[in-house]
């Protein structure tokens, strides 16, 4: 699990092209928006297209469960352990 938090981290970076944070800069269980990393709605369809693309997860943009995968860097870990493709 350490390894996929490690390329989630790596994915947000390169996809929301965060230059000046380091895969250790990003805390696992802090929120990913708002006061967490500060990303926003436009973020996270970016976020959910690099996560498709990577591991062929199935997202949808309106759930609510799609809300609660996207709180932290350790749930998005979960959610794509659970049910990645490749």
């Amino acid at each position: 699990m350490q390894a996929l938090e490690a390329e989630i981290k790596d994915l947000i970076i390169s996809s929301m092209s965060l230059e000046d944070v380091t895969p250790a800069d990003i805390d696992a269980a802090a929120p990913l928006f708002n006061e967490g990393l500060g990303l926003d709605s436009i973020d996270a369809l970016e976020l959910g297209l690099a996560l498709q693309k990577r591991y062929g997860v199935t997202l949808s943009a309106d759930s609510e469960d799609t809300r609660r995968h996207f709180a932290s860097v350790q749930t998005l870990c979960a959610f794509v352990a659970a049910n990645r493709k490749q």
